[in-house]
């Protein structure tokens, strides 16, 4: 795609709009509260809009968008809405708990439940899975999306003679480095408050651009047709969704088999799913951190709410468009992949833009990809900068460390893991699927941090050694289920049948390799879903905890330290709750 000068200049007045804003709104900034949890401030439309801006980004668009291209369909979709109501339990439950304490990182609340060295374990594994799957992925999908709007590899191929493989390895990288600058920018100087300003305008520019992409795709789908200089003449919208039900009814289930490898409907409902959900939107620091700044438990349970309301609504704005992806190009975007699905479907969502979007509303999109990346970069390079500052800095290396000398640190700490994340950011591309490739990696820590928080809050006698000892576990546990997987995919193999683990057929290459008895359950066993996996890990977890709970308690409950803070739940909370939970209900039961 030809950028237009128009096109450079609204992308180059959103960045400098999103700087001068963060920076302007984070100049009086004098504390550690200020700097890490914007001084306990923020406000229900400031943390809402942020919670989702933080969250949604170019893996979404592209990996998630790019699932729904392939066979997945809208059952991709149950990552968005489970996650509506356990943000419901996180507001109703889990919020008051940690408003309570008066916490700066989650880390801390386990070492007021546990001990410190149970605190160090979950701040490494945090630090180490926000560099390697977070913000890597969040780095090399918004290159990637860059890169299939407008063309970058082939500029540089025109340019400067290289490989089309070697422009598409190089332009993501210089992707990576330009987004991981801007962003780290106006987030080493302003901390969290800047960050949730930029969310502000950055989540705005999301959900408009992705809405328009569903106008546009639908009214082609409707009967219009994209002009000679892009966008898209004529068409109804209306007629165009009727069209797309009919022809893409196999694409609109949510619920899938329960033997699914990618969304059960076992692990959905009552199994793994739960696992990451929790542990994701209750216990993780990179979304967190923003309820933890709330100036009361209502600003935080509003914001909440808030961000539910548009978990329900991100389906439509991004699963969607990949299926209209795959129903108007999908033999384009397959040829363009050279065959491969997965390829294919981190491409849809771009190629779907480039085509449709009309010149002038270029920029504008490229912003609200741009803004999508840099919200989520900036979210959690900001988190794992205090994770670091508060969890290992201040109580290792400096414990007397003054207000000053810990803003410092911050700053110092946040530019350290930006450069580490976009030195690695091509990794993901190794992996089939960047969102896949994010949720597979975040089991190697979610089913113990879970389990750890839930049954230390469950059970007040839980011993301190329980604490530390399925924290260990977890990721021992889970590389045990997985990776087994991994080496027999990594060595081409694919499983064509199987039979519950009496009988599984595989083919690598041309050769079929039948097995039969034990080692049949072997492998049936490494063939479920990652969700499953997940699931039987942390049940695995919970029975240690119970037993560690029977044979050793505690002589007495925990106490916990008291903010003073008044962490009654009001009713307009469990209202406005009970109605998300209410709607997505209702939205599992039109798209069954």
């Amino acid at each position: 795609m030809q950028l237009t000068t128009l096109d450079v200049l609204t992308f180059v007045a959103f960045l400098a709009l999103v700087v001068f804003v963060s920076l302007w709104a984070s100049r009086k900034e004098k504390s550690g509260e200020d700097y890490f949890l914007a001084g306990r401030k923020l406000t229900w439309p400031l943390i809402g809009f942020s919670l989702i801006a933080s969250n949604i980004s170019t893996e979404h668009f592209v990996g998630m968008a790019g699932s729904a291209f392939g066979r997945i369909g809208l059952a991709i979709a149950s990552y968005e809405w489970m996650a509506a109501i356990t943000l419901v339990i996180v507001a109703w439950w889990l919020l008051p708990k940690f408003l309570k304490c008066g916490i700066y990182t989650m880390p801390e609340y386990l070492e007021y439940r546990y001990d410190g060295a149970t605190r160090s374990i979950m701040a490494v594994y945090l630090m180490l899975l926000y560099v390697l799957a977070l913000l890597a992925t969040v780095l090399y999908s918004g290159a990637q999306g860059l890169n299939g709007i407008f063309g970058f590899p082939e500029m540089m191929v025109d340019s400067f003679g290289m490989s089309a493989e070697n422009a598409v390895y190089w332009s993501t990288v210089a992707g990576a480095w330009f987004i991981g600058i801007v962003a780290a920018i106006y987030t080493v100087y302003g901390g969290l408050k800047a960050v949730v300003w930029s969310d502000l305008l950055q989540g705005a520019a999301l959900l408009i651009g992705g809405a328009l992409v569903l106008y546009l795709g639908l009214k082609i789908v409707g009967g219009g047709s994209v002009g000679e200089d892009g966008g898209v003449v004529g068409g109804s919208v209306m007629e165009g969704w009727r069209i797309f039900s009919e022809q893409n009814a196999d694409k609109l289930h949510v619920v899938l088999p329960w033997n699914d490898p990618d969304v059960p409907w076992l692990a959905v409902f009552v199994g793994g799913l739960w696992i990451p959900n929790l542990f994701y939107w209750g216990l993780n620091q990179f979304i967190t951190q923003r309820t933890l700044g709330a100036k009361s438990l209502a600003e935080g349970q509003r914001g909440i709410f808030l961000a539910c309301f548009f978990k329900l609504l991100i389906p439509f704005i991004i699963v969607i468009p990949g299926i209209i992806a795959f129903q108007l190009y999908g033999d384009a975007v397959l040829a363009k992949a050279g065959g491969d699905v997965a390829k294919a479907g981190e491409l849809a969502y771009p190629h779907l833009i480039a085509t449709i979007m009309p010149p002038v509303l270029r920029g504008v999109m490229l912003a609200a990809l741009a803004g999508a990346v840099m919200s989520s970069f900036n979210s959690g390079i900001n988190s794992a900068a205090t994770i670091y500052t508060i969890d290992i800095y201040k109580r290792y290396l400096r414990p007397n460390a003054e207000t000053g000398q810990q803003m410092r640190m911050g700053r110092i700490a946040t530019a350290v893991i930006a450069i580490a994340a976009c030195l690695i950011a091509p990794l993901p591309g190794s992996f089939e699927g960047v969102f896949a490739y994010i949720q597979e990696i975040w089991g190697f820590i979610s089913p113990g941090i879970v389990a750890a928080f839930l049954f230390g809050i469950l059970l007040p006698r839980a011993p301190v050694f329980a604490g530390k000892l399925v924290l260990l576990l977890g990721p021992l546990l889970y590389a045990i289920c997985r990776v087994p997987k991994w080496v027999l995919d990594g060595q081409g193999y694919k499983i064509l049948a199987d039979e519950s683990g009496s009988r599984v057929v595989q083919q690598l290459g041309t050769e079929q390799v039948t097995v039969e008895g034990p080692l049949a359950w072997v492998y049936s066993f490494n063939n479920l879903a990652f969700l499953h996996h997940m699931a039987l890990v942390f049940l695995v977890l919970a029975a240690v905890m119970l037993l560690a709970t029977k044979l050793k308690p505690l002589a007495q409950p925990v106490s916990y330290p008291n903010s003073g803070l008044d962490v009654r739940v009001p009713m307009s909370s469990y209202v406005l709750g009970s109605l998300i939970i209410a709607a997505t209900v209702l939205l599992y039961v039109l798209f069954w």
